[in-house]
């Protein structure tokens, strides 16, 4: 397969990617209790605010890459890609702060009394884990290698994290690259594990990133979940 051709070999995680925000979305306007700064409406807002343009951005993107035949044309989609990164990058941090900040409203809410009941507790701590399990997977498919926009068009760079296909010595695999689904299968086991399972991180970034996804996983199950059980036991 061509580094070109990658590029429609991939087009689907960009869309996949896309729908993980629209599911953050939707799970930030089913948390119960009143756990966002400023309105209810406000992350939802920015975070549709930056989609819309986004998607909009990469289906162009994509129909002049099933255009293109000449380096320059190649060459000015990889800087379009490289702005969308940026864009994509943004809503991403967005998202993680928003998560967090939900994540504090509720642990304070917790340890003041102020807390709803153990019901309404658990669906925001499971909202809270769901969010970020996707916001990671969006980090770990945004950074490793470059990020998606290098896909195809640049030679790849040193990967931040070791997949276990990357350690087989079998001739179908010497290209394989990991898709989104593969981040979203990373994010998940680290959030549970609160470890690697069967990726390895590689880079500082890697490491860092996982880290802090374990600790608010670890924080959100461990201290929020736990004090909902007991509320309802």
């Amino acid at each position: 397969m061509s580094q070109h051709a990658v590029i429609h070999h991939r087009a689907l995680d960009f869309w996949l990617a896309r729908a993980a925000v629209l599911v953050i979305i939707c799970l930030q306007l089913l948390v119960i209790n009143d756990l966002s700064f400023g309105p209810r409406w406000l992350a939802p807002a920015l975070e549709t605010a930056l989609l819309v343009p986004l998607s909009v951005a990469t289906a162009w993107t994509q129909a002049e890459a099933r255009k293109a035949a000449q380096d320059h044309q190649w060459h000015s989609i990889g800087e379009f890609r490289v702005l969308i990164r940026r864009a994509a990058l943004v809503m991403t941090g967005v998202i993680s702060i928003m998560n967090c900040g939900s994540l504090f409203l509720l642990v304070r809410a917790l340890l003041a009394g102020h807390a709803g009941g153990g019901t309404t507790l658990l669906v925001d701590a499971l909202n809270i884990w769901v969010t970020n399990v996707i916001v990671f997977a969006l980090w770990f498919w945004s950074t490793d290698r470059g990020g998606p926009p290098t896909c195809g068009l640049v030679k790849r760079a040193q990967s931040d994290f070791l997949f276990p296909q990357m350690t087989l010595n079998d001739s179908d695999l010497r290209n394989w690259l990991p898709g989104f689904v593969d981040y979203v299968f990373l994010a998940f086991t680290n959030a549970t594990a609160f470890s690697p399972t069967d990726t390895m991180p590689l880079s500082p970034r890697a490491k860092l990133l996982m880290m802090a996804e374990a600790m608010i996983s670890l924080l959100t199950i461990a201290l929020v979940a736990a004090r909902a059980v007991n509320i309802l036991t």
